[in-house]
């Protein structure tokens, strides 16, 4: 074991879709995530992918009796918060995205939110400086 570096301890999304290669191909194109691992299935089927945008991660897997596209309206939101939510959402609409709510300063925060084409909610967030 030495040598090895220790375990960082993180909390990533997993995400179910309706359509694996569709949904690794909008969070590409809406939020520039880079795949990390894939697991395929057969005739290209994305069984499962861990996507990342800078340091984070999350994972999706296609499962199309469990997306929220199919059964209705999830009950978690993702929150990524970047330098710039303005652009962020902008490129997510441009994918694809629905809008929820626009971009909008509340509660010392600058956030928007859209609900993706598989049903998963996203605001794209940056905490506004503190008044002086």
């Amino acid at each position: 074991m030495s040598g090895e570096s220790p375990i960082v301890t993180s909390i990533a999304p997993w995400l179910t879709v309706a359509d694996g290669a569709r949904a690794v191909a909008f969070y590409r194109s809406a939020l520039g995530a880079v795949e990390v691992y894939r697991l395929d299935g057969v005739d290209d089927q994305v069984v499962v992918a861990r996507l990342r945008v800078g340091d984070s991660e999350f994972w999706l897997q296609e499962d199309y009796e469990g997306s929220p596209s199919v059964r209705g309206a999830g009950s978690v939101r993702m929150v990524m918060t970047v330098d710039d939510p303005d652009a962020g959402f902008a490129r997510a609409v441009a994918a694809g995205a629905v809008e929820v709510a626009p971009v909008s300063e509340a509660h010392g925060w600058r956030t928007g939110r859209v609900t993706d084409p598989f049903g998963h909610d996203w605001e794209f967030s940056k905490p506004l400086p503190e008044s002086e």
